[in-house]
């Protein structure tokens, strides 16, 4: 479990850290060629890079997530239970009440 949340955190991290970086680097002008760009250009450029940044790090967790393997995880046994005899009780309360309903047409 611990490399899971290790994973969440880094990912998370970097979610904040890769557009305030892309912000910062365009706004004090340390891109070549930035300085030749109008200010509404450099917002709009600076801004769409930020937004790709983003996305790109939601890609690679999303990467990292389907890359582990499904057989290392086991649900816990008492919650699997548990939830099939919830299921089961709205399942019979369910068909209980729809019996009530045809018996009084």
């Amino acid at each position: 479990m611990s490399g899971v949340v290790k994973k969440f955190f880094i990912t998370s991290m970097f979610m904040w850290i890769a557009p305030v970086a892309i912000l910062y680097a365009f706004n004090n002008d340390l891109l070549p060629g930035v300085t030749r760009l109008s200010p509404h250009s450099l917002t709009l450029l600076s801004g769409l890079l930020a937004v790709i940044s983003v996305n790109i790090v939601i890609a690679f967790y999303i990467y990292m997530a389907m890359k582990e393997p499904s057989d290392k995880h086991e649900p816990d046994p008492k919650f699997v239970a548990e939830a099939k005899a919830s299921v089961s009780r709205l399942t019979n309360k369910a068909e209980e009440s729809t019996e009530s309903l045809k018996k009084e047409e």
